[in-house]
């Protein structure tokens, strides 16, 4: 059963995430993105960029970025990694810029394979363990458009999320930026 075992603060410098941008449209049959991961991981993405400059004092990792509209109609899914702000995106990729901020980070613990530490359902978890612990207002500022968007992203650092403990559960980064 997928459980929260750490809640934190983490301040975070101006980024760039290079990696590719996707939308609702691009999910697949069952709702997810794993079929784009997957495409990441065949064609050998994540070695071009982590050959990229990582920024120091930032625990990183491979990354899904998230933003959405309030209403949800919008929605950015973001696959790549964090590097430093200005660093050029290779050809063939794109990138977002994130600015300074402080992120609240719940350790989502749970079964990667059946996908329980995915979805709205940890996402709300998550929320709910970070106002529990005195994050009550999320950064809704850095879309513009006139719309506002909330940010969050999944980390998939290793060794918590690459190994398996002896319950077969891993170790998932999720992240919501607060200020």
């Amino acid at each position: 059963m997928v459980k929260i075992t750490k809640v934190y603060a983490e301040r975070l410098p101006s980024l760039r995430l290079i990696g590719k941008r996707y939308t609702n449209s691009d999910r697949n049959a069952v709702g997810s993105y794993s079929h784009l991961w997957e495409e990441w991981f065949i064609r050998g993405w994540f070695e071009t960029l982590e050959e990229l400059p990582a920024p120091e004092g930032v625990e990183n990792g491979y990354i899904g970025l998230m933003g959405c509209s309030e209403t949800m109609d919008d929605f950015e899914y973001w696959i790549g990694v964090f590097a430093e702000a200005g660093t050029p995106a290779p050809e063939g990729f794109q990138y977002a810029d994130v600015p300074e901020s402080i992120v609240g980070v719940c350790w989502v613990k749970g079964q990667e394979d059946n996908g329980e530490i995915f979805g709205e359902t940890v996402h709300n978890m998550c929320v709910g363990k970070l106002r529990e612990n005195g994050f009550v207002s999320f950064r809704e500022d850095f879309k513009g458009a006139g719309k506002v968007w909330h940010w969050f992203f999944e980390r998939y650092n290793c060794p918590r999320f690459t190994e398996k403990d002896e319950n077969g559960e891993v170790i998932l980064d999720y992240g919501i930026y607060i200020h």
